[in-house]
Parts: C-alpha cells; structure tokens; sequence
C-alpha cells in the first residue's frame, strides 16, 4: 500500500470518528469502561499470579527419618529420592540443624529448648524442593512409602486449598476480562455499521468507478482502530496512576514476606502497553465484524 493511499484512508477513518458524533462518544465510552475494569482486573490478576508463584516457591515436603536410620541407610534414601523425577533439589537436614532451627523460630521462648541439646529428640530430615509445585502432591506421596521414613510433611491442606485458589481466580479472571473484551467489540461494531449504512450511496458510487473492496474497508479499519486507542488514554492513565499510589503506600506495610507487588516500573510499561494492544484489537476487530456482515463488496 502506497504511502499517499495510507494518508487517505487515515484521513477517511478520522473524519468517520468526528462525523458520527453521539455515536462515537458512546463507543470510546463503552472501550473505555471495559478497558478501565480490564485494567483493574490485569493489575489483580498479574500481581496474584506473583504472589501465588511465591507461595509456590515456598512449598516443599519434608520427610523426618526414623530415629534408627543408619547413615548407609540414609545415603540410600537419598539416592531413591534423588530418582524422583519431579524433585527439583534435596538438602540434608541434621537433628542438630533441626533443633537450631525449632529455637530461632520461637525467639526468647525458644530458650527453654537449649537444655535439649544434650539428648536431641528430633529427626534427621530431607528438605525437598519440586521442580514444579504442582507435583508437591505425587512426591510426597512417592517418598512416604519409602523404608526409613518416619514422616512426610508438606502442608497438605494449604497446599491444596493454595493450588485451588490460584486455578479459580485465573479461571474467573480470565473469563471476566474476555467477556468485557467482547461487549466492547460489539459496541465498537454498531457504530462501524453505523458509518456503513450512512456512507452506502458512496460506497456504491466508489464501487462503480472500480474501487478495490481493500480501499474501501481501508477507512473502516482504521476508524475501529482509532476507537480502539482513544478509549485506552483514559484508562491506562487512571490504572497507573491508582498503582503508583498502591504500590508507594502498601509496600513497606504489608507484612508477610510472600505478598510482593510487582515493581511499579517496568509493570506499569507493560500493563499500559497490554491495555493499548487490547483497545487496538477491540477496535479492528469491531471493524473487521461490521465490514463482513453489513459491507457487501
């Protein structure tokens, strides 16, 4: 396509936006609500799929070794564990490092556990790291028919209850985003069909004087497009400024070391392009749905 033939079908599709009017503001509008609640959910959704991802890193098994377990016996069951194709790492935890561990987690009360350093209670254990959290499950299940195994720890209950949550809530999201996506291209799809009935005479003028159907869909397109970005501006500005806030004043007061925002910058980048690329899709793809059912060229 010629350079010249562009600015033509740019200059079309521009004068399209103003010429309809009422119709044009209704459509920007209704890309602009469903961009800004597409914003707010990607904002959600991204920032719980970090801190699901690092709950998921937290998660391991860990398999307490009977009292009576040699040192041979324990190599060996390194070496079966090891075989697991799903484990990610193994370390070794000594009943030493293990009682260590039980008094630095209770702080001050923790002193009272000192006097069992002359005759240690606990366990020899493996800490085991999944290559992927979701096998967490099948290799706890693995290592606890094993011999020598007292018992394998991995928080059944939160684990599950963790896994479930992150699969609904990127379901529901998910579904939500893709519903408001396509009330925007219908709206955006009427209003093309608008400009198509009210430009039909000229349409039908260019048609008999040889006019491609591409340069008479051409200015369709882009007008869908302009629709598409226009309605982004607003939304984009509002979802980034309301994370700037949330992100500035939250951070430092959340407590809980595995509920971390994602960094304002590059999210904000990358959140602001992803709306743009959306309302630009919704816009063409608004075009594309009114030129085939109502242009019959």
């Amino acid at each position: 396509m010629k350079f010249r033939t562009l600015g033509r079908h740019t200059r079309e599709g521009s004068k399209s936006v103003w010429r309809n009017g009422w119709m044009t503001v209704s459509a920007i509008g209704a890309v602009t609500t469903t961009l800004l609640l597409v914003g707010v959910f990607l904002a959600l959704m991204l920032n719980l799929n970090e801190i699901a991802s690092n709950v998921e890193e937290d998660v391991e098994v860990k398999v307490l070794l009977d009292l009576t377990t040699s040192e041979d016996e324990t190599n060996n069951l390194r070496e079966k564990i090891e075989d697991i194709p799903e484990v990610g790492s193994i370390t070794f935890s000594s009943k030493e490092e293990e009682l260590n561990q039980l008094i630095d987690s209770l702080g001050e009360k923790g002193q009272a556990f000192e006097l069992f350093k002359q005759s240690n209670p606990l366990n020899d254990a493996f800490v085991i790291k999944p290559e992927d959290p979701i096998d967490t499950v099948d290799i706890a299940e693995k290592i606890e028919k094993m011999d020598n195994v007292y018992q394998v720890d991995y928080g059944e209950e939160v684990v599950q209850q963790i896994f479930q949550f992150n699969k609904y809530a990127r379901t529901i999201g998910l579904a939500l985003i893709i519903g408001l996506v396509f009330t925007a291209i219908f709206l955006i799809s009427n209003t093309i069909k608008i400009t198509i009935i009210a430009r039909r005479k000229e349409i039908g003028i260019m048609k008999l004087v040889g006019a491609t159907n591409g340069f008479i869909r051409w200015p369709f397109f882009i007008e869908g497009l302009l629709l598409g970005v226009l309605g982004s501006i607003v939304p984009i500005a509002a979802v980034v400024t309301g994370y700037y806030y949330l992100y500035y004043n939250l951070r430092d007061n959340i407590k809980f070391e595995f509920i971390e925002l994602l960094p304002f910058y590059p999210f904000a980048l990358q959140l602001s392009g992803i709306i743009l690329a959306i309302g630009a899709f919704i816009g063409v793809w608004g075009s594309v749905m009114s030129v085939r059912k109502f242009l019959k060229v």
